[in-house]
C-alpha cells in the first residue's frame, strides 16, 4: 500500500489556509459537522475557488482526492 501523495497540510496550503497543525484543528473544530448528505464542496464556508478545487479533486480522482476524502471524514 503506497502513502498518500498529499497530506493535510499541503491541502490546506493549496487551499490558501492557514497549514499548521493548530489552525487545521481549529478550522476542523470551527467548522463540524457538516450534514451527512451535503458534499464537501457545497459547505458554505469555502470560496468558490475552494469549492472548485475540492470538486475537480474527488469528481476526476486526482492526487488530491484521498486527502479530500480524509478532510471529508474529519468535517462530518
Amino acid at each position: 500500500m503506497q502513502p498518500p501523495i498529499h497530506d493535510l497540510p499541503e491541502l490546506f496550503e493549496q487551499l490558501g489556509l492557514p497549514n499548521d497543525e493548530a489552525a487545521i484543528d481549529a478550522f476542523i473544530a470551527e467548522h463540524r459537522p457538516i450534514p451527512a448528505q451535503q458534499r464537501i464542496w457545497e459547505a458554505g464556508f469555502w470560496n468558490p475557488a475552494q469549492a472548485e478545487f475540492l470538486q475537480q479533486a474527488v469528481i476526476e480522482d486526482a492526487d488530491w482526492a484521498e486527502v479530500v476524502d480524509r478532510l471529508n471524514s474529519l468535517l462530518r
